[in-house]
């Protein structure tokens, strides 16, 4: 799937879909550090004030391509109803 994403499509490149994979990959990342940071806590080890600030990243990202899919359809509807 990866290989497919990366290869442009002779139609052109859909942003779409790579915005999709890219946000599918960052919330895997984010749990997987979150879960970490927890697992962490729970083994008594204290981390540096620095780690709960690795989770920010992601999920500014996340924020991102989130807003980008939420707005997605309403555009689209837009784009339609103008070209009509």
């Amino acid at each position: 799937m990866y290989a497919q994403l990366m290869q442009a499509p002779a139609k052109g490149f859909h942003m779409s879909k790579f915005i999709r994979v890219f946000h599918r990959w960052t919330s895997i990342t984010f749990t997987l550090v979150v879960i970490a940071i927890f697992a962490m806590l729970g083994l008594g080890q204290t981390p540096a004030q620095w780690i709960y600030y690795v989770p920010l990243l992601p999920l500014f990202l996340l924020l991102i391509t989130g807003l980008y899919m939420f707005f997605l359809p309403y555009v689209a509807k837009a784009r339609r109803g103008q070209a009509s």
